[in-house]
């Protein structure tokens, strides 16, 4: 078995002439809660699946709806641990919170017991926490992703229990132990990229002829203050029959962004949630959107010209130092929320349908920023790390054991 690994490593471990690696692994994957953490998580475990159809992935977190729908729809099973935020929260909630702690802990171990995994990859969010120190004490390998410039609180407490950090920047590096940190990207998800191989079909959803389209995008949750300045900008705007907006609402505000375009007379495509976001982004000239790591990973992928508007209340203000990996390097502009109103988001979408090279030159700049292969680097260094550590741990049974 040793000698057969090594030729894996040598010849990177992939079967000769053919996709995937030559021996199954076993992966937990710890957090979510948001967009933001899972969307990634869920590019990297359909690239630990495709490397091998053996691969077996298992999620845990809270199980809010959000993630049980999500995860069922892309067909990977979770369960579910007690766990609470406690950054920015009061005396009691953070006291309520604190003694979830060893419950969840002792809950992720009875599941690692179960599933027995080869590795656990905490991708963030308070849920991570409990999952990757039941890992630790009980000897599996734990790697860390983290999506944000600035890395959030959990993933700065893991950090001394993982094996391998990846990070989404090559700032980010210098935040964690230099011999941890790795610099992958932040995985986008496959029904993204795939948009990318229809970037020269142009626009859809057959709305007659082509205007020029902006898509909206508040996260998965939507925005509301983005909401309402687009709206109002939309009956601003000169010439309507020019514009066309593909808007991402959040379910709050479906219904009344929906009749705030009719009323405005602005040709648009209204979801409270777009399940097809490739789509979405194809028929994109310009993008309007938070600067989340996530939305900040899928514009640089695909190479759009975006507009950020950064959510002011982010913890340690991460989304404007996103914004400004692009916008440093002209990839893209920022509109700060304080200076947010529909005339000034009126004014500048005007400027962008009348000056297509400064839309080439975002398109550009951000398509150099882009790293479409993130999820499979992660991958690749999983297994070469698994590669390179010692037989007779949890992870080493596993190969052997099946799906429980």
């Amino acid at each position: 078995m040793q000698t057969q690994r090594k030729h894996d490593l040598e010849d990177g471990g992939r079967h000769p002439g053919k996709k995937g690696w030559r021996w199954p692994v076993r992966v937990v994957i710890a957090g979510g809660g948001t967009g933001g953490h899972l969307f990634p998580a869920v590019a990297i475990a359909h690239e630990f699946v495709s490397a091998n159809p053996e691969n077996r992935v298992l999620f845990v977190s809270t199980g809010n709806a959000f993630e049980r729908k999500t995860l069922a729809k892309e067909g990977f099973k979770l369960e579910s641990i007690a766990a609470e935020g406690i950054k920015g929260r009061g005396v009691w909630q953070q006291a309520r919170a604190a003694l979830k702690i060893p419950w969840g802990i002792l809950s992720s171990m009875r599941i690692i017991r179960r599933f027995r995994p080869n590795l656990i990859l905490a991708v963030g969010s308070y849920a991570a926490g409990p999952v990757a120190v039941g890992g630790f004490l009980m000897g599996c390998r734990i790697v860390l992703h983290e999506q944000n410039l600035l890395p959030g609180v959990t993933n700065r407490i893991l950090a001394r229990f993982a094996h391998r950090v990846f990070v989404s920047f090559e700032k980010t590096r210098n935040r964690f132990p230099r011999e941890k940190a790795e610099v992958t990207g932040n995985p986008v998800r496959r029904s993204i990229l795939r948009s990318m191989e229809n970037r020269s079909g142009g626009k859809s959803m057959n709305l007659g002829k082509e205007p020029f389209t902006t898509l909206v995008l508040g996260g998965s949750q939507g925005a509301h203050s983005i909401n309402l300045a687009v709206v109002e900008a939309a009956g601003l705007l000169e010439e309507k029959d020019r514009f066309r907006f593909v808007h991402q609402t959040g379910s709050k505000d479906a219904a009344t962004v929906a009749d705030a375009y009719e009323l405005a007379g602005v040709t648009c495509v209204v979801q409270s949630f777009f399940e097809d976001m490739g789509e979405a982004y194809r028929m994109a000239d310009l993008v309007i959107c938070r600067a989340g790591a996530t939305t900040v990973a899928e514009v640089t992928a695909l190479g759009k010209a975006v507009l950020f508007i950064p959510f002011p209340h982010a913890a340690d203000n991460h989304q404007v130092l996103n914004a400004r990996t692009l916008s440093d390097r002209k990839a893209a502009d920022i509109m700060e929320e304080k200076d947010l109103n529909g005339r000034r988001l009126a004014e500048a979408i005007e400027y962008y349908a009348s000056h297509p090279e400064r839309l080439a030159q975002m398109a550009s700049e951000t398509r150099r920023l882009g790293r479409p292969d993130a999820a499979g680097e992660i991958v690749g260094r999983c297994y070469r790390m698994l590669e390179n550590t010692s037989a007779g741990t949890p992870g080493e049974t596993a190969k052997q054991t099946p799906e429980g």
